[in-house]
């Protein structure tokens, strides 16, 4: 089952179960654990009977963080869910200051490998296995002996962890891959625009500093990958940082911070780690990073590196950002000091949703602000077209660009889509693709969803979006670039609207209660 167990749990449990909804084998295991466990006096909340709307995105997050445990349901669907990842996503942060909820991964009949990120999260995590309905006892036996804090009488070990020396996140492509996270670098369904070429042409020279910008699900992290395993080819060594696995501990400790990172930049290079007798109390903490950089990772290495930093957002609001932009932003300017030639060998790329000059205030000491800023746009209408055709089971020309005035070219949208067209199920039909797009259980469902959830996090932006969806002008700068990272809405000229007609449609009737 899972590591760590407590050795004290509560007679009865809170437990939150997180499962793929409207597919089996999931919707009936769900019922039967919800049964078994609350058989033993637990109580189980699961997401069956709420309407979805603004207050099921508030008790979703309620609920999740008053759980002790959050069982999750893992199948190749599944953890393609943004649902499911997004409810997991607030368990972790949860529990990094509350201690819980506590994570119980249970594998239905599928032992394949997770995508990126969770395989980060859920691979250290010992997890449970259900091959049918022969297993169904025995889970909920192992599940009770756990929330108990007994060990369990069986668990299946955690997959081992992908070797990724300094090279990438696994690759998970399927023939025609799920929609959703990072596509495999030699994936054929992979899309390249304009900011492709640039920056494959520029990663092939000596210090670059690189920014790669753009609204959530744009496809950054792809484009990162691309880019980085363009300089690994030739002959760059790779240090990739992702961002999203920074604790809470350390955005709260800048010393605790640095010292990580200068020691996560080390290991990505395959370098020993000597940050430990390293460090010098005389020194601020970025000098320290910055001369550990100089003498223990560029000198040892002799040759060019790449230290590229995806989900940058990710830090933004610490109280130590500014410190470690500004850090950034001197590396790129000693590749100039003739005295510091080993400076000319590293690459600097930063890849971000948010409008950096919102977080950094001096903006001489932003990296944002020099090299090359990548901005990704959404397809055009040519691109969803040759998108299309690769398709098995393609849609019609007509519904092509129905498709487009639907999403505006939303990448991920239009994956989902010709996903979901070409899926061989009853429900992969264009009609059914359009006639069901804007309800919570559709094809688009679990990613508005999503966003409602997130929204919840962000109430002061739910006015703000109100206004845009109704028509009305908004004038919060702030606000509009926040929900242009979120990639909720655009800009038109002086206007600014929804994103898409989907999006414009469904939040106008979701918020309406928001008068």
């Amino acid at each position: 089952m899972a590591t760590g167990l407590a050795e004290s749990a509560p007679q009865s449990a809170q437990i939150f179960l997180s499962y793929k909804r409207n597919v089996e084998p999931d919707h009936t295991l769900a019922s039967e654990v919800v049964a078994g466990l609350s058989a033993a006096g637990h109580r189980v909340f699961i997401d069956q009977q709420l309407a979805v709307g603004q207050g099921w995105a508030e008790e979703i997050e309620i609920q999740v963080r008053k759980s002790d445990f959050l069982i999750v349901f893992l199948t190749a669907e599944s953890s393609r869910s943004e649902m499911v990842r997004g409810e997991i996503d607030i368990a972790r942060h949860h529990a990094a200051t509350a201690g819980r909820p506590q994570i119980l991964p249970v594998r239905l009949a599928f032992e394949g490998p997770l995508p990126y990120p969770l395989n980060a999260y859920l691979d250290k995590i010992q997890y449970a296995l259900w091959s049918g309905a022969a297993d169904t006892s025995r889970l909920i036996d192992q599940l009770l002996d756990v929330i108990a804090g007994r060990s369990p009488a069986e668990s299946a070990p955690a997959p081992r962890p992908s070797e990724r020396g300094n090279s990438f996140p696994p690759s998970y492509a399927a023939p025609l891959p799920v929609p959703g996270g990072t596509l495999d670098v030699d994936d054929p369904w992979y899309l390249a625009r304009p900011t492709d070429s640039t920056a494959l042409a520029l990663i092939q020279k000596p210090g670059q500093t690189l920014t790669i910008k753009g609204p959530r699900q744009m496809g950054k992290s792809s484009l990162l990958m691309r880019t980085v395993n363009a300089g690994h080819a030739a002959g760059k060594r790779v240090a990739l940082l992702d961002f999203q696995l920074v604790d809470e501990e350390s955005k709260a400790d800048s010393a605790v911070f640095f010292r990580r990172f200068a020691s996560w930049v080390a290991e990505q290079l395959n370098l020993t780690d000597s940050v430990g007798t390293f460090w010098n109390a005389g020194y601020s903490n970025p000098q320290n990073c910055t001369r550990y950089l100089e003498q223990h990772v560029l000198e040892p290495l002799g040759g060019p590196c790449i230290v590229a930093i995806d989900e940058t957002d990710a830090i933004f609001q610490t109280t130590f950002s500014q410190d470690f932009f500004s850090m950034l932003r001197s590396w790129h300017n000693r590749r100039a000091d003739p005295t510091r030639k080993t400076w000319k060998k590293i690459d600097i790329i930063l890849s971000t949703s948010t409008e950096p000059q919102f977080f950094i205030d001096r903006p001489h000491e932003s990296p944002f602000n020099v090299g090359v800023t990548l901005q990704l746009e959404d397809f055009e209408l040519e691109q969803v077209r040759r998108l299309n055709a690769i398709h098995p089971r393609p849609l019609g020309s007509g519904d092509v660009d129905r498709l487009y005035s639907l999403v505006r070219g939303h990448p991920y949208l239009t994956r989902k889509a010709l996903f979901q067209v070409a899926s061989e199920t009853p429900a992969g039909t264009a009609d059914e693709l359009f006639g069901r797009a804007r309800d919570d259980r559709g094809p688009f469902g679990d990613h508005l969803r999503d966003y409602l959830l997130r929204l919840q996090r962000k109430p002061e932006l739910i006015p703000a979006l109100k206004q845009v969806v109704d028509g009305r002008p908004l004038n919060d700068e702030l606000a509009v670039y926040r929900l242009e990272a979120l990639g909720l809405v655009r800009r038109d000229g002086q206007k600014v609207t929804p994103r898409c007609e989907l999006y414009g449609a469904y939040f106008r009737e979701r918020l309406k209660s928001n008068a």
